[in-house]
């Protein structure tokens, strides 16, 4: 629900740099990465000391060695260990959904400040065995004598010993995010020149926003990495063109590495508190995140897997009493551009909106020129966890540049959900 008692105010946000998977940040954890990002926050806004109301962190690769690992990262910092943190998982909306917890303890009176936020790495892959060998493991360790134990033991062969790898697929359709996204823009008609142009805005924002040093202050270096790595200055619309289909590998395949995001390690965080909290701390208010919402839909029986987006905005805007173009900004995760082109035509389209979203007619077009104005997901990259932290820091500090305005952010994610929410200055 819409956030009526104290207002919460976002005071500013951090991340590392989005780095693509297996080469700066191989053999770096979770931890470690948002260990670093909180610390550099701690820095950022002198809270050496302080104890803070709470924090929420969360992850999709995810270690079961890592179970409490938000805490972790608390006591790797130097907060008031006194400081209590908690793990929340949302697939690509974790981050968004644990600054919505923590802004709805601050609205409530519960807290005063708290930080949200995520990581994300594909170098540090939570590689499992196979379950059947658990089960023998779990067998021999329960043996009572030698004998159970080496009978136990014999039972484990070599297919047993095959690693499991964790795979990025849903489990109720075997198909990849990019297979049903592929479905998705085939039912929308979005074409290949299109995801590409998306593609090309999206790498030419985020260049434009390094060269003005828009992200200055809202990235620190780490490790060897001190700036995103997978923003291309050099491409082309002809150098996408040129690209194979990724996941479609057919004639009428047009996802590609160029127009979706490719698999990135990092993480980032924002920070939060009251008007009052501000005040006495002497902390700058950026903007005010006002509301979220969280949606899904039936992608087994026949919706497009990364549309939910749609009914949680639609939502939002219901119980705001706003139309979709009452906004400055539009923060649209691009976790592929033919998923972003799916949703704007969604929005557009009369007989979805009012079958799906329950509307009378068609929400309608956004101006484009106002949406991932600082480079989206596909040239920033998307490490699961910490994306929605990433957009909501954006978004904060593009109101606080403008001094007045409202913006909408809004996270695909996978098992058909979305993430959406407010932020107003």
């Amino acid at each position: 629900m819409r956030n009526q008692n104290n207002r919460v105010a976002i005071l500013g946000s951090l991340r590392i740099p989005f780095v693509k998977s297996f080469q700066q940040y191989s053999r770096t954890s979770n931890q470690d990465m948002l260990t670093a990002t909180l610390q550099g926050l701690v820095d950022k806004h002198n809270l050496s000391g302080q104890l803070l109301g709470d924090v929420a962190f969360g992850a999709v690769m995810q270690s079961s060695f890592e179970w409490n690992y938000s805490r972790e990262v608390v006591l790797g910092t130097t907060l008031h260990p006194n400081t209590p943190a908690f793990n929340l998982q949302r697939a690509c909306g974790t981050s968004l959904e644990t600054i919505n917890l923590i802004a709805l303890k601050i609205s409530a009176g519960q807290i005063a400040s708290g930080v949200g936020g995520g990581s994300d790495t594909n170098s540090d892959l939570p590689i499992m065995f196979q379950r059947k060998l658990a089960w023998k493991l779990i067998d021999l360790n329960g043996a009572k004598s030698l004998g159970q134990r080496i009978g136990r033991f014999l039972k484990v062969n070599l297919s047993d010993l095959k690693p499991s790898y964790p795979a990025i697929f849903e489990p109720r359709t075997g198909l990849s995010m990019g297979q049903h996204t592929e479905k998705m823009v085939k039912e929308w008609k979005v074409g290949r020149a299109e995801q590409d142009q998306l593609a090309y805005e999206s790498h030419m924002n985020a260049i434009k926003a390094y060269k003005e040093g828009f992200y200055n202050d809202l990235i620190i270096p780490y490790k060897t990495a001190t700036k995103d790595t997978i923003v291309r200055e050099d491409t082309s619309m002809e150098k996408l063109t040129k690209l194979k289909p990724a996941f479609d590998k057919s004639a009428t395949g047009t996802l590609t590495a160029g127009n979706s995001t490719i698999f990135t390690d990092g993480a980032a965080a924002v920070f939060l508190g009251t008007e009052e909290y501000a005040a006495q701390n002497n902390q700058e208010v950026l903007a005010y995140f006002a509301d979220c919402e969280a949606a899904a839909v039936d992608f087994v029986h026949g919706a497009g897997l990364l549309m939910a987006p749609t009914l949680a905005v639609a939502r939002l805007l219901k119980r705001n009493n706003l139309t979709l173009q009452d906004f400055d900004f539009y923060e649209i995760h691009e976790a592929f551009a033919g998923q972003v082109l799916c949703t704007l035509k969604a929005w557009e389209d009369n007989e979805y909106c009012k079958k799906e979203l329950g509307l009378d007619k068609a929400l309608g077009s956004i101006d484009r020129s106002k949406m991932n104005v600082k480079g989206g997901s596909v040239a920033l990259g998307h490490p699961f966890g910490a994306t929605g932290a990433r957009v909501v820091g954006t978004m904060a500090k593009l109101l606080n540049q403008k001094g007045k305005g409202r913006g909408l952010v809004s996270v695909c994610t996978a098992g058909g959900m979305g993430v959406a929410a407010i932020i107003e200055k």
